[in-house]
């Protein structure tokens, strides 16, 4: 069964995750009229922890939506870097009160399944977005009027036939992640790869979590590992991930983990680090893919956002913010060019590659930097210490000092 509409001026985004939805959002607000297009029949609360720095929450509040996260959130006092050689901070980054001073806005911690939730309630509420879940893009063609696109319904399956529809719009937005159907088979561009690291996470009640890790980020770094922690769901939960370098060796990507083989990993760690990687009763894990900086997000009217456009390591906690700060870019250049979507989309593409592509090269710095051994582990331990625990903070100024053009 076919089915066919148009609407010339609609603009399609595929994939309903964070970016996607904030980019249907921030279009809408613009009174763009939006279809959102989403594999998965039901949005589930999935994933863990993601951090939300202030050039995030920059967007997010001016899309109205700080007083509905601000239950899901933590403001995390400072972040407190250990090593794997102490359980004594070599250095602390304050955040706080003195980060939302400096930036206009908080450091705020977050469950990923809240942040989603939070833009889910938001789009459905929105009369300018229609959410098309269940749905496959198949293909996509463009001219120099119009998209037009093959979708499947995922709900024919069961009894064997997959309906198509064919659409037509303005523009598709490939919003849908590392492994993006619009990255490789819409605009024939290179696949994510494997980084070489893996990530194992865990969620769990913060009330089991000793009383000094509940108000902080925690970092401790080591040889070829680290570890992250902070508070999320509003202080109720905990989120844990430990970053390792390995061989990923299996068929699919992501996972159970088998805890006592990550436990082992870390035996000789300090025992505050041990202690809370031991809580867990089980872990998830998921490889780590990643691009290289260079590749091309627009092709006419076609374009790339978030993690399809420049998926990157997770080292610098940026990846989500990356792809709201995207969003907001893609609709303010949308409704600016409207007359001329091509030329919109490489205005989009001009403003963020840039700056995409130099957190890019943030995370893989800092991948080299959380894990160093050796004399040039005390080397950076002892520069850690004799730097001011504010120029700390300024150091990273370029980053979360970013605010919308105009703001």
């Amino acid at each position: 069964m076919v089915q066919s509409r148009s609407d010339g001026n609609r603009i399609f985004i595929a994939g309903a995750g964070i970016g996607g939805l904030t980019a249907a959002l921030s279009l809408s607000r613009r009174s763009r009229a939006v279809t959102v297009i989403e594999q998965a029949d039901e949005l589930r609360p999935v994933g863990s922890g993601l951090q939300l720095p202030p050039n995030t929450m920059q967007v997010l509040r001016d899309l109205g939506l700080e007083d509905a996260l601000l239950p899901h959130v933590v403001a995390p006092r400072a972040i407190e870097v250990m090593t794997w050689r102490g359980d004594a901070p070599v250095a602390e980054i304050p955040l706080g009160a003195l980060a939302e001073k400096r930036y206009g806005a908080p450091y705020l911690v977050i469950h990923r399944a809240d942040l989603q939730a939070v833009l889910l309630k938001a789009a459905r509420a929105s009369a300018g977005i229609t959410l098309r879940l269940g749905t496959r893009l198949r293909g996509a063609a463009q001219n120099s009027d119009r998209i037009k696109l093959e979708l499947e319904q995922a709900a024919g399956e069961a009894d064997g036939e997959i309906p198509l529809d064919h659409d037509t719009g303005a523009a598709l937005i490939g919003a849908d992640g590392v492994w993006s159907t619009v990255r490789r088979r819409v605009m024939g561009l290179r696949a994510a790869a494997f980084s070489g690291r893996t990530a194992y996470r865990a969620v769990i009640p913060a009330s089991d979590v000793p009383e000094r890790w509940r108000n902080v980020t925690g970092l401790w770094l080591g040889p070829r590992a680290h570890v992250v922690h902070y508070p999320v769901s509003g202080g109720e939960r905990f989120n844990l991930v430990a970053l390792v370098e390995e061989d990923w060796q299996e068929e699919v990507w992501s996972g159970p983990a088998d805890r006592s083989a990550l436990l082992d990993r870390f035996h000789d760690w300090p025992g505050a680090c041990r202690e809370l990687l031991s809580l867990p009763s089980s872990w998830l894990k998921w490889a780590l893919c990643s691009m290289d900086p260079g590749t091309s997000w627009v092709d006419g009217r076609f374009a790339l956002l978030g993690d399809a456009a420049h998926a990157m390591l997770p080292f610098a906690a940026q990846g989500a913010a990356m792809a709201i700060e995207d969003a907001e870019a893609l609709a303010r250049h949308l409704d600016q060019g409207a007359d001329d979507i091509p030329r919109a989309l490489r205005a989009y593409e001009s403003e963020r590659q840039d700056r995409a592509e130099r957190v890019m090269r943030l995370a893989r710095s800092n991948d080299r930097i959380y894990h160093m051994s050796g004399p040039l582990a005390l080397a950076r331990d002892m520069v850690m210490r004799s730097l001011p625990s504010e120029r700390l903070l300024a150091r990273l100024d370029w980053l979360y000092g970013w605010r919308p053009p105009g703001a």
